[in-house]
């Protein structure tokens, strides 16, 4: 999964690049001063994006959580849609059509999304604010005075901005815009774990922790140090405490029993909606779930033959039940586990020269998912990095729950997450010559999550599945993607519950439950989200059949990956039109 910041950090950010240079390769004036005013506006309102960005114009600021910013941004947002209509396409490029399909795309969704109450749900079971507020420090720029300076005005301001975001909430809540309640039940842990009594142990003040910059003076050190004390002791940490007081003693008692996105408010509506935004397709939920069964069935069938073949168990089940079982399988520390993901991270590496063209030059590491925030998390997560920040991207692992996070599957969940996954097209996106708003602010999940699913089948190619054990591991995280698409429409559209739905995981994985049941809550708390994986990789994997019987003996793979990764994060029916573009090139 590629994390995106949630609540009103919620903009994608997937590149630095300077303000300046926003309207890179477009040719039209007319849309020339759209994409320029547009870029400028995005950052605007968007200041701790911007400062990853590397535009320092707003460093002192954090974002609007309130709904007065939101209908404002909307409104903005339709005013710039009314400018890019009056452009007729007859006088455009055909790189500028597509600048301008997926521009107006893009402020389309935003103002559609605006008009449901779902957008006072600012976290799930996954996300909150309070987590990347408190992810910033590993984040941010820490190289002069003034970064320092900005970061400490920023812990000032956190108590007004949990107050605002804790109020959009609230406003909701009164509405019955509320998430369940099972899948909630460690969120109000992850609140309180972020409260440190020694500010000095705070994750707050780790950029104190650092060597003091040359640049900075020693009493100005000592100064900056006192200044985040008191500000973590006299403003964050009771900020928190509010939160969780807020959580535990109004939102929590008001959750709703039901987990279907259809028992809100407006929510076959909005789940609809988040169906086309996610998937950047116009299948129904009944298209989908019926496409998930016969995947399902279709990789079954695939599990089964390796379950033969193996001799290790007599059929699917019987594998899949020592898989889970046999202590073998599984990391006894955390450290081991770290250290698996991390021998297989640089042996993929070894292989990216073979498989693409071209390469990011912004190098990735491997992390622990932080403790406070690792308990009923996903297995691991992906955050891109910023050379303007001085941070490579992560690939992050999930340390808790050792007995429930087996090593046959870290292949195909490295090839994901890192690379050829999400850290390869998302750091190569942030060098792309395109405007700076597709390079930073387009992120499309159906493209996004589906390369990263295609990914793992590039594992196939490098021989990373070279046991049963871990060919069932690669094929148990496919199914799981199929799953989701029976599982997310199940429960948002066919009236599943969630124990039905962890049943048919159980069924038809071999995940481990603790996996199934973080993953279901997931599925459960960021509706439709789910669905991209799936759609987007079979249509990857489609392009390429197509452009293979096209082009035979003059296929070549590493050309194809460049030609789907060359235009960043698309929809997938833009990206079925550069292929086919790329399948005649080639031809002629």
């Amino acid at each position: 999964m590629a994390a995106v910041l949630a609540g009103t950090f919620a903009s994608p950010v997937l590149a630095q690049a300077p303000a300046a240079s926003a309207s890179i390769g477009v040719a039209s004036p007319a849309l020339k001063a759209v994409v320029d005013e547009h870029w400028a506006w995005w950052l605007k309102g968007a200041p701790v994006q911007a400062t990853l960005l590397g535009v320092r114009t707003y460093d002192d600021q954090l974002d609007d959580p309130s709904l007065a910013f939101a209908d404002r941004r909307a409104a903005e947002a339709a005013a710039f849609l009314k400018r890019l209509d009056a452009i007729p396409d007859a006088g455009l490029s055909q790189a500028d059509r597509v600048n301008k399909a997926i521009l107006h795309r893009m402020l389309a969704e935003q103002v559609e999304g605006n008009g449901f109450g779902q957008r006072t749900m600012l976290f799930s079971s996954i996300g909150s604010w309070h987590q990347y507020f408190a992810a910033l420090p590993d984040m941010l720029p820490f190289f002069t005075k003034a970064d320092y300076d900005s970061y400490l005005k920023r812990l000032d301001l956190y108590p007004a901005y949990n107050a605002a975001s804790i109020a959009t909430v609230r406003e909701g809540l009164a509405k019955g815009y509320v998430q369940p309640c099972a899948p909630m039940r460690a969120f109000g842990a992850t609140i309180t774990a972020t409260i440190a009594r020694d500010p000095e142990a705070s994750a707050f003040y780790k950029p104190f922790k650092r060597a003091r910059p040359q640049t900075i003076g020693e009493a100005d050190w000592a100064a900056m140090q006192a200044r985040a004390k008191a500000s973590i002791t006299g403003g964050i940490n009771p900020a928190y405490q509010a939160m969780s007081d807020f959580y535990e003693k109004d939102y929590a008692p008001r959750c709703r029993r039901d987990v279907a996105a259809t028992a809100l408010p407006q929510g076959p509506a909005w789940y609809a909606y988040q169906v086309r935004v996610m998937t950047t397709t116009t299948r129904t939920p009944e298209e989908i779930h019926q496409l998930g069964l016969s995947e399902v069935a279709r990789i079954r069938a695939e599990m089964d033959e390796v379950a033969r073949k193996s001799g290790i168990a007599p059929d699917r089940k019987a594998f899949i039940e020592k898989l889970r079982t046999d202590p073998k399988y599984y990391a006894k520390t955390p450290a081991e586990l770290m250290r698996e993901a991390t021998y297989l991270a640089k042996t993929i590496d070894g292989w990216m020269p073979r498989l693409f063209g071209t390469l990011p030059r912004l190098p990735y590491t491997v992390r622990e998912i932080p403790a406070e925030i690792a308990e009923g998390n996903t297995t691991a997560y992906y955050n891109a990095g910023f050379a303007s920040t001085g941070s490579p991207g992560v690939y992050f692992v999930n340390t808790t729950h050792l007995d429930q996070r087996p090593l046959y599957e870290m292949p195909a969940l490295t090839v994901h997450e890192a690379v050829p996954g999400h850290h390869h097209q998302i750091a190569l996106q942030q060098e792309l010559d395109l405007p700076e708003f597709r390079k930073n602010a387009a992120f499309f999940t159906g493209f996004v999550e589906g390369w990263g699913l295609y990914s793992e089948r590039l594992g196939i190619e490098m021989g990373l599945y070279d046991t049963p054990e871990k060919d069932m591991g690669r094929l148990s995280y496919e199914m799981w993607r199929a799953c989701r698409l029976v599982v997310d429409t199940g429960i948002h559209s066919k009236g599943w519950t969630r124990d039905q739905a962890i049943a048919f995981m159980l069924e038809n994985t071999a995940l481990s439950r603790t996996n199934i049941e973080a993953e279901v809550d997931r599925y459960i708390t960021w509706p439709g989200q789910a669905l991209a994986y799936k759609l987007g990789e079979l249509k990857i994997r489609e392009l390429r059949t197509r452009a293979e019987t096209a082009l035979g003996d003059k296929f070549d793979l590493r050309g194809f990956h460049d030609a789907v990764l060359k235009n960043g994060s698309v929809p997938l029916d833009v990206l079925e039109v550069q292929v086919d573009a790329w399948i005649a090139a080639r031809k002629a």
